[in-house]
């Protein structure tokens, strides 16, 4: 039987279930009463993980939760289509599908090969979770002009996924840059 967590215990980052529904604690308040007899209260931004559907909630103190049935395991990026994008689990060598609607922004960070978190509940895929940074090549961007280099100027800059972001002027088309896929953000030569 999978343990229970108690509401005064979920931090951030903390994994439960509520409805049968898998949730991540983005941010957790505790209010203590100052009256005789109050009830401590804690308040939880959470995210749902089926549905990436983000709000807070208020529980009790005492109030439990299961620990969610959920594995991540090593997954590459294959391709996306119509049906999905499809990942081969590095373990079992299946191949996964995520639909459309669960990956978001995902796919501008994703380029063939790229190994990701696949994150499954009750043994079906639900998500991933990328790399903190992932290494891509630049498609297209303008050529820096010369004398154009005071206080870190940047210009626009297309990826081979499709995402635009902001560069430094001695960036070249080819080039390999390092992306953050948390900001989205230039972060450095690769």
């Amino acid at each position: 039987m999978a343990s229970l967590i108690d509401a005064l215990d979920v931090r951030k980052r903390t994994l439960f279930e509520l409805d049968n529904v898998p949730y991540l604690c983005l941010d957790s308040e505790v209010s203590t009463p100052t009256a005789r007899g109050g009830q401590t209260l804690v308040r939880l931004k959470i995210r749902n993980l089926l549905t990436s559907a983000v709000f807070e909630r208020t529980f009790k103190a005492g109030e439990k939760f299961r620990e969610p049935d959920l594995q991540v395991v090593p997954a590459s990026y294959l391709y996306s289509d119509g049906n999905g994008s499809h990942f081969l689990d590095q373990e079992s060598f299946e191949t996964l599908t995520l639909p459309e609607n669960v990956m978001g922004n995902a796919l501008d960070y994703l380029t063939e090969g790229l190994i990701v978190d696949l994150r499954k509940f009750n043994g079906n895929p639900i998500g991933i979770e990328l790399p903190p940074v992932v290494e891509l090549p630049v498609q297209s961007t303008e050529p820096g002009v010369k004398g154009d280099s005071s206080g870190g100027a940047t210009k626009p800059a297309t990826l081979v996924t499709g995402l635009q972001i902001r560069v430094p002027l001695f960036i070249k088309e080819g080039e390999l840059v390092r992306v953050s896929t948390e900001t989205g953000e230039f972060g450095g030569r690769a």
